[in-house]
C-alpha cells in the first residue's frame, strides 16, 4: 500500500518534470526567433535559460526525495544527467560556444522529453526490500 506522502512525492516529481518540459520547449522557439532577426528574443532565451536551469535544480531535490521515500533511484540518476548537460549548455551559451550550445541544446530537450514520458508512463511505487533468507 502506498502512503499519502509517497503518493504526493510521485505526483510532485511528475509536476516538476512537466514544468521542466514546458520551459525547455520554449528555448528553441526563442533561439529561432533570435536567429531570424528578432534580437529581443535573445533576452527571452536568456531568461528562459535561467528558468529551465532553476527548474532542473528543483527537480534534483524532488528526485532525491523520490529516492529516499520511494526507493526509486532512476529518477535521480536521469535528472542528474539532464541537469549536468543543462549546466554545460548554460555556460556554453554564455560563452558563445555555439558549436557546443546548439547540439547540446537539442540533446537536452530530447532528454527532458524522454524523462517526462518515463515519469508519466512508469508507476512511481515504493520498492519493498525483499527479506533475506537467514
Amino acid at each position: 500500500m502506498l502512503t499519502v506522502a509517497a503518493h504526493r512525492t510521485g505526483w510532485t516529481l511528475r509536476a516538476v518534470v512537466s514544468a521542466h518540459v514546458v520551459a525547455i520547449a520554449g528555448q528553441p522557439v526563442f533561439a529561432g526567433a533570435y536567429l531570424t532577426g528578432d534580437f529581443d528574443s535573445l533576452r527571452s532565451h536568456a531568461v528562459g535559460a535561467d528558468v529551465v536551469t532553476s527548474i532542473g535544480y528543483l527537480q534534483v531535490i524532488v528526485a532525491i526525495v523520490v529516492w529516499l521515500r520511494l526507493r526509486q533511484v532512476w529518477p535521480f540518476v536521469a535528472t542528474m544527467a539532464v541537469v549536468a548537460a543543462e549546466t554545460v549548455q548554460y555556460f556554453a551559451g554564455l560563452d558563445g560556444a555555439l558549436w557546443l550550445h546548439i547540439p547540446l541544446g537539442v540533446m537536452t530537450v530530447v532528454a527532458v522529453v524522454v524523462l517526462f514520458i518515463a515519469v508519466w508512463r512508469q508507476p512511481l511505487l515504493r520498492r519493498v526490500r525483499e527479506a533475506r533468507d537467514a
